[in-house]
């Protein structure tokens, strides 16, 4: 079977844990695994604007002796001019594994049933599994053993950050928390398959509408912005609801004395997160952003792993 990374729980507990080992083992040698050498090629497409993603995903594929292939979106006209089924069948037949940042997520279930290779969720609107691989292992490098730390998501939870640290933390046995403004809590479904892996592996998952409530004895901090691409019409709407929800220093005083603030990037200052929060020393921001080059080589080299011989 060829295996996909289009959501967090397409890697069970046991999978996410050998990814995050390699990944680790890949951070300190970072030419020790050369599943692409070749090198074979991995397209990725970019649909919305980029820059960590494509930096790390290049660097990283490089990193394994591959080559890749930048496809623009918008000039393929994916969808448009070409269907998602004919550019998933052409992609299959040059390379090796397609790395997809675009919006709807049942178009990238359309390519993984065509590709015929690995393919990638490297963001959609409901999910961005790869950013959550590299929030774990920079969590793991900082606080040890995933299972049993407590994190806390404060913000825009209908976003897809929202939706995959539920997915991702549960299947870790974390215990999640998210905080929202009515109207803004992740997808219900997502929440119920959280609380079923959770049940599984000794997590837990909580929705609450207080963010101190979430906060409170936290070990880890996470929040995003208030605007996803895409939301740009909502700006001053979202400004006015959200404001209870940002992350400041006060808010920070009710989490583990010890706890580590995140955030995806790109921030806005004094919006979702206050500067000194997210240049102070709790902050692992950085950390995060060069992690995401380390967690996808191990995810790309863990799918071709499991995917060999499958390709159609």
């Amino acid at each position: 079977m060829i295996r996909h990374l289009l959501r967090d729980d397409d890697l069970s507990p046991d999978e996410q844990r050998q990814v995050l080992d390699l990944a680790v083992r890949l951070k300190a040698a970072p030419y020790d695994a050369r599943a692409l050498a070749g090198p074979r090629t991995v397209a990725m497409i970019f649909d919305k604007p980029t820059l960590r993603t494509q930096a790390s995903f290049a660097a990283g594929i490089a990193e394994l002796g591959g080559h890749p292939m930048l496809v623009d979106g918008s000039l393929a006209g994916i969808g448009v001019r070409e269907s998602v089924e004919d550019v998933a069948r052409i992609l299959g037949r040059q390379a090796s594994v397609v790395v997809w940042r675009t919006f709807a997520q049942a178009d990238l279930e359309t390519m993984a049933a065509y590709a015929g290779v690995p393919v990638v969720n490297a963001l959609t609107d409901e999910f961005h599994p790869c950013q959550l691989l590299a929030d774990l292992l920079t969590v793991r490098e900082h606080k040890g053993d995933l299972a049993g730390r407590t994190v806390a998501f404060v913000g825009d939870g209908a976003c897809n950050m929202g939706n995959s640290w539920l997915l991702a933390a549960a299947t870790a046995g974390m215990h999640v928390r998210v905080s929202a403004p009515e109207g803004y809590l992740p997808d219900a479904s997502v929440a119920e398959r959280a609380c079923g892996i959770a049940a599984d592996t000794g997590g837990s998952v909580e929705l609450t509408a207080d963010p101190r409530d979430a906060v409170a004895g936290a070990d880890v901090v996470v929040t995003d912005t208030w605007v996803s691409m895409g939301k740009e019409a909502e700006a001053a709407e979202r400004a006015e609801v959200f404001g209870a929800w940002r992350v400041t220093g006060e808010l920070m005083s009710a989490a583990a004395p010890d706890a580590i603030v995140m955030h995806c990037l790109p921030a806005y200052r004094g919006r979702e997160i206050d500067a000194d929060v997210l240049e102070g020393p709790q902050s692992v921001v950085w950390d995060e952003a060069e992690n995401r080059r380390h967690a996808q080589k191990a995810l790309l080299a863990f799918l071709l792993e499991q995917s060999a011989g499958q390709r159609r």
